[in-house]
């Protein structure tokens, strides 16, 4: 029988503010693909629109099932994302000097985005199930650690350094919402900082001219520093207020690359200013507060840890794509959520935020 407190429940707050961020990316998103009257890129826009009626309807259906069904499925959506990852390996379409892409039929989907939900999902399972309230000792932490590595491992192999890294980001910061010992923690941050100079000796050529480009842009601007360089100009062109709807000078002459996916926000800031960026900043604030009052509401452990997860997920995407196209960080294949154009991306955030409205209307439970 259907509960009549899951509508009386429901997180109409986070609907709307994931409904305002979706429409202001589709909006940004049509003019990065007809400023100057370029019309070659029209079709993309159709296709985001598909990509987020696809993500709409997988969040529907993922706010159905009680997200405990989550917990005793955890290890069957993980085991399945990772033989997605396996098929890339072997059927994956190849493109951009990389085999990220499973084709199926008609459309296309990136595996290693959906692995980031099923990363969140496995390790709330793992914690609400270990979690003793005295921290987390290096013993408990070897499990998280090798369902992490193995899709990692996976991912880099495509190559795609920077979301094989986001998993680590991710499960990074649900242990650390969970706790760990205090020896614990500062054995692991001696061994990060020592892991570091070994890592660039393990690093494609490519991988580390973008280090090199971010340290130094100008060392080859018309080359690995181009991206960086393009983008500040459209951001500080931009000044306060932008130059309006559809006159962005970078992005219509083709001057600013990627302007449709990963440097998107530069399109916002040449034509909006400072002012249209904050406001997506502060919508984007609002998002990310909103989901962790879910937590904070939330009455059992997996649900909260899942969610923080899910946030963090959001929070890494934002807070690195914009430091990216700032010039901030090195230049990785991180989108921005509901903004940058990719069907992946954008069915992957949907169904977190299914996930979080699910979570957050059956808060009422106690079992």
């Amino acid at each position: 029988m259907f509960d009549r407190r899951l509508i009386t429940h429901f997180d109409w707050g986070l609907l709307v503010l994931t409904l305002i961020l979706a429409a202001m990316g589709l909006g940004i998103l049509y003019s990065a693909v007809n400023a100057g009257g370029n019309t070659s890129q029209e079709g993309l826009l159709l296709r985001q629109l598909l990509w987020f009626a696809i993500g709409g309807g997988l969040m529907s259906l993922s706010m159905l099932v009680n997200y405990k069904r989550f917990d005793q499925w955890g290890l069957v959506i993980y085991a399945g994302c990772i033989l997605l990852l396996i098929a890339v390996m072997v059927f994956g379409r190849y493109g951009g000097g990389a085999r990220r892409w499973l084709l199926l039929g008609p459309i296309s989907i990136q595996p290693s985005e959906l692995m980031k939900i099923a990363i969140c999902i496995v390790l709330a399972r793992y914690f609400a199930k270990n979690f003793m309230g005295e921290g987390l000792g290096f013993k408990e932490l070897i499990q998280p650690f090798v369902l992490i590595l193995i899709p990692f491992l996976l991912i880099v192999q495509q190559p795609d350094l920077g979301t094989a890294l986001l998993l680590f980001v991710i499960g990074g910061s649900l242990t650390l919402f969970v706790g760990l010992k205090r020896s614990t923690f500062w054995g692991l941050l001696a061994a990060a900082m020592a892991a570091v100079p070994m890592v660039w000796f393990f690093l494609k050529d490519y991988q580390k001219n973008r280090i090199l480009t971010f340290l130094d842009p100008g060392r080859d601007p018309l080359g690995t520093g181009y991206h960086i360089i393009q983008s500040k100009i459209a951001i500080g062109s931009g000044q306060l207020f932008g130059k309006g709807f559809l006159g962005g000078t970078q992005n219509a002459l083709d001057f600013l690359p990627e302007q449709h996916t990963d440097f998107i926000l530069s399109v916002l800031a040449e034509e909006w200013g400072f002012v249209g960026c904050s406001v997506l900043l502060v919508l984007y604030l609002l998002f990310l507060a909103w989901s962790l009052s879910v937590a904070y509401r939330c009455r059992d452990s997996f649900g909260t840890f899942l969610v923080v997860g899910i946030t963090a997920m959001n929070f890494w995407h934002i807070f690195i794509n914009m430091g990216m196209v700032m010039g901030l960080l090195p230049v990785v294949g991180v989108p921005l959520p509901m903004v940058s154009y990719g069907g992946s991306s954008v069915v992957t955030t949907l169904l977190g935020v299914g996930i979080l409205l699910n979570i957050s209307m059956r808060r009422f439970l106690s079992d």
